[in-house]
């Protein structure tokens, strides 16, 4: 079991990054326009530097929904490999099974 604070730095990573995203987009945008002026695009990226870090969303983490394991994570899932496996041992994952041949 991850640590609590763990846990919870990373939900209010996604809180602000879903906050900031519309922001997000249209200063990228702006970046990406080339039409846009130079100063256009240091306004822009001066607007990047204002915006709280943890908004960015490469910085999120995935992490389990039962455990809080941030490795081993299937997206598909949404929980770890462990996780998974007792789900689907316990037969609680409709349509997974345990492979056998």
């Amino acid at each position: 079991m991850a640590k609590k604070s763990q846990i919870n730095r990373d939900n209010r990573r996604h809180e602000l990054i879903a906050k900031y995203a519309d922001r997000r987009d249209a200063l990228r945008k702006i970046l990406k326009d080339p039409n846009a002026s130079i100063e256009d695009k240091l306004e822009a990226q001066n607007g990047f530097a204002k915006l709280p870090r943890n908004s960015c969303s490469t910085r999120k983490n995935n992490r389990c929904a039962i455990s809080g394991r941030s490795k081993a994570y299937y997206n598909k899932f949404g929980i770890s490999r462990i996780a998974l496996r007792e789900l689907a041992l316990r037969g609680q994952l409709p349509g997974v099974r345990k492979s056998s041949w």
